[in-house]
């Protein structure tokens, strides 16, 4: 632990003695004026990068409310603001700074006001003000701490969340013990993700807004009951909204507590109607997921994000409709072999635009609700993430692998695109980045697999450059024009590394059929293709055979100790972060069920389940005997999905072999790395382990 803290003071004196300028003041901090010590992209840089947050568009649609949070590395943390963007002028302004981190920024329905959460008066309560920052009053004062809310359309009702205790703990039951520290489970799930169970709950309450303060004397949804809404871990605002009307609530939640929670995904959209006070089930005949709920304007429809089968959470995400009146329901991505995500309306409720990844970018597309064409707006080589319609341009954020993300405004006709925010704009011009290139590799059975290949800064082609296969995660996630604060492939060419990032076997954007194929084939075709890859790679002059790596976290990370297995020689240095070494405890410690069971095609223990007994027959820890690479092991110990012990096993496991290996273990981290001196802190462990093996 010592150690640990003494490298973070370490870090945070050689941050101060290379960054210049940044702007600090009592009530604000930002990074806009900071001049880079050279051209390539550091840790430090990456961290000093502003970040998009929250995004609104205003009814009158004149402006764009949106957040930026800038990193103060040697405070250990993020500060985060509010602009307004004139859409007229194309200009923005701050309008807060301050170091309370006003989030949730939406405006005011019917009125020329912003409305945000704030802790200033010492608890997350809902607050307003003009749109030139003034006039700032206190809405909401509720006992607790406010995550979320969403206004009705008329302005008169207010839907917040907020987490409430449901279930009893060890001091409820023994109140004469109260330094006892313990949990006592009679069920699964007991901890999810990256937090134990407390027994409290995400529940949805509804209040009228007056004149006064709003107190808690307001409808809850779900008083009494064990369940969430929004969805936990990742579930946000889109999970719930109102009907144009403000008579009724939609809302997602997953009504099952237990091992049934564990082992399903079955949620459902529940409507609730305000005046009677009861609840409908929109999407019982429905067995996987449904979330993300969103009414027409002309409140004749409900569009929402459905997965058809139960337990499978990288299924097709299908764009369903629903017309309210008939209960008539119409998959629009029948014929359509994409997902579809991110939904938002046109304002005559004829159209629907979404986001879809394909071929390893995510475009913006729409549909035409009375014929299902579906048409693509854009096209090139970058992430939409998010779309706000105006009346005939669209709002959207964007990034690619060589720029984070910032506001656009795009036409709905060419596609074409134009930035609007430009937080980063000063800092990204002192900077040089790699050429990102798209390549189509033949694979083992003769398939085409697309595959960036990331080129450093100032690339020549008669050098030969160390390079690295990245592994990626999911195991069914796309690699796509993300930028990452921790698998940065921009970072990494900045270091000289060519990265070769291959969208193997089991990621979407490819067919339904390329994605699915990884489920019971752990260790089966998907290496196969990152073999293919990273061969074709080698053959290339400008890539040193004799120096490759590589790196994943995850089913990455997974795809890392099962290479050290059979990669005959191929690399010279390896790094996995949070990856699968023993399956056979991988299923027995995780929190969702419903992913081992699918993925891993059943438990270790069903001796006559060929595929189960394939995929446990494929574990990593197998294979150890054959393990001859230096190795770099990388864990979080409130990583609930993949346990530190999987990471602990690994390395252990190397040292007793006789193979050199680090381990770095972060005692406050998950899955990810997200306090900014410890993104520091791996990065550069990262890059000492590389450069010592393959420089």
């Amino acid at each position: 632990m010592l150690k640990i803290f003494s490298l973070l003071a370490i870090a945070a004196l050689l941050f101060s003695g290379c960054m210049q300028n940044s702007t600090e003041k009592a009530d604000g901090f930002t990074n806009k004026d900071i001049v880079l010590p050279s051209d390539r992209l550091s840790p430090e840089a990456l961290w000093q990068l502003g970040r998009i947050g929250d995004v609104s568009v205003s009814d009158d649609q004149k402006f764009v409310l949106y957040t930026v949070a800038y990193t103060d590395i040697k405070a250990n943390k993020s500060f985060k603001d509010i602009y307004l963007l004139d859409l007229g002028t194309k200009e923005s302004k701050q309008i807060t700074n301050s170091k309370l981190n006003e989030n949730s920024v939406k405006f005011k329905p019917g009125q020329e006001k912003i409305t945000f959460l704030s802790s200033e008066s010492g608890s997350s309560q809902i607050w307003e003000m003009n749109l030139q920052g003034t006039g700032k009053n206190q809405l909401t004062d509720i006992d607790g701490d406010i995550s979320d809310y969403l206004f009705s359309p008329d302005g008169k009702q207010l839907m917040y969340t907020m987490e409430v205790k449901v279930d009893k703990d060890i001091h409820d039951r023994y109140p004469d013990l109260p330094e006892a520290n313990a949990k006592i489970e009679d069920d699964i799930m007991y901890r999810h993700w990256d937090t134990w169970e407390d027994g409290l709950y995400s529940h949805i309450f509804i209040a009228e807004v007056g004149e006064g303060l709003i107190k808690k004397e307001n409808i809850e949804l779900l008083e009494g009951k064990s369940y969430d809404s929004p969805l936990k871990p990742f579930g946000g605002i889109e999970q719930i909204t109102w009907t144009p009307d403000s008579k009724s609530l939609a809302y997602s939640c997953k009504k099952m507590v237990g091992k049934a929670y564990a082992e399903s995904t079955n949620s459902d959209i529940y409507l609730y109607n305000i005046a009677d006070q009861t609840t409908k089930n929109l999407t019982s005949h429905n067995k996987g997921y449904d979330l993300n709920p969103l009414f027409s304007p002309d409140g004749k429809y409900m569009a929402w994000e459905s997965m058809e089968r139960d337990g499978y959470e990288a299924d097709k995400n299908r764009l369903m409709v629903l017309e309210l009146e008939t209960g008539k329901i119409r998959d629009y991505s029948l014929n359509f072999d994409q997902d579809a995500s991110s939904l938002t309306w046109t304002s005559d409720s004829k159209n629907i635009y979404f986001i879809s990844n394909y071929h390893g970018n995510n475009e913006i597309y729409s549909v035409n609700i009375s014929n299902a064409e579906i048409s693509r707006i854009t096209n090139g080589i970058h992430n939409f993430y998010a779309v706000y319609p105006l009346s005939d341009k669209l709002i959207a954020t964007k990034g690619s692998m060589n720029h984070p993300t910032e506001i656009y405004e795009v036409e709905t006709q060419s596609g074409k695109y134009e930035e609007l925010s430009f937080i980063n704009k000063d800092i990204l011009a002192q900077l040089k980045m790699g050429k990102v290139e798209s390549r189509w590799i033949t694979t083992t059975d003769n398939k085409q697999m697309q595959t960036w290949v990331i080129y450093p800064p100032n690339f020549d082609p008669n050098k030969k450059y160390p390079t690295l296969l990245y592994c990626q995660g999911g195991p069914q996630s796309t690699i796509s024009q993300f930028w990452s604060l921790r698998w940065n492939f921009q970072l990494m060419a900045a270091n000289d590394y060519i990265i070769v990032a291959p969208n193997r076997r089991g990621l979407p954007g490819f067919g339904q059929e390329w994605n699915e194929q990884i489920s019971g084939d752990y260790g089966g075709q998907n290496m196969k293709d990152y073999f293919s890859a990273i061969d074709a790679l080698a053959k290339e002059p400008f890539v040193d055979e004799d120096k490759l790596g590589a790196i994943g976290a995850s089913y990455g990370g997974f795809s890392i100790y099962w290479l050290a297995g059979h990669h005959n020689k191929r690399f010279k240095a390896l790094v996995s972060h949070c990856g699968l070494f023993n399956l056979e405890q991988m299923y027995a410690t995780t929190e969702e069920m419903f992913f081992v069971n699918w993925d891993m095609k059943g438990a270790y223990w069903e001796k006559n389940n060929k595929i189960a007994q394939r995929t446990y027959a494929n574990s990593p820890h197998r294979f150890i005997g054959n393990w001859d690479t230096p190795i770099l092991v990388i864990h979080g110990a409130k990583d609930f999905r993949v346990p530190y012990g999987q990471g602990m096993g690994a390395f252990n496991s190397a040292i007793m072999k006789g193979v050199p290996a680090r381990f770095l273990f972060f005692p406050e981290e998950s899955h990810w790395v997200l306090s900014p001196q410890n993104g520091v802190l791996w990065h550069r462990e990262f890059f000492r382990f590389l450069d010592s093996y393959l420089k």
